[in-house]
This record gives structure tokens, C-alpha cells and sequence, in this order.
């Protein structure tokens, strides 16, 4: 993934003010903000549900597992 260094972002920058002007940068600036923390906030939300999901698979192999040494044990002990 290639990195970015400053002189980019700079020049990216200047050819938005050009572009846009100087009155509608901060606009274009707040509204890509918004969005990234739209997509942020979706991304955080999404990894939660996959962490929860994950959670309780784990907690069912563990459940299952507990089982399967009950019996073990209780066969071993007859």
C-alpha cells in the first residue's frame, strides 16, 4: 500500500482550493469528515457484532467441551 507523504497532501490540497474554491473547502472538509465517521462508526458497529458472534461460538465449544469431560469422568468413575 503506497504511503502518502506530506508534499502529496499538500498538493492535493491546494489543487482542492483551486477546485472548489475557498469558500466551499471547509464545506467539502466537514462533509468528507462526516462520512468518514459515518463509515467509521459502521465499521466499529460491524466489528462488534463479529466479536459478539465469535464470543458465543467460543462459549458454546466451551459449554460442549465441559459436557464432554462430564461424561468422560462420569464413565471413568462407574
Amino acid at each position: 500500500m503506497p504511503q502518502i507523504g506530506w508534499l502529496e497532501i499538500l498538493a492535493i490540497v491546494i489543487i482542492a482550493i483551486i477546485v472548489l474554491g475557498p469558500k466551499e473547502f471547509p464545506i467539502a472538509l466537514k462533509k468528507i469528515g462526516s462520512y468518514f465517521g459515518k463509515i467509521k462508526n459502521t465499521l466499529s458497529s460491524f466489528q462488534r457484532e463479529v466479536n459478539s458472534v465469535t464470543e458465543n461460538i467460543d462459549v458454546d465449544k466451551d459449554i460442549d467441551n465441559q459436557k464432554d469431560i462430564n461424561k468422560k469422568n462420569n464413565k471413568d468413575n462407574e
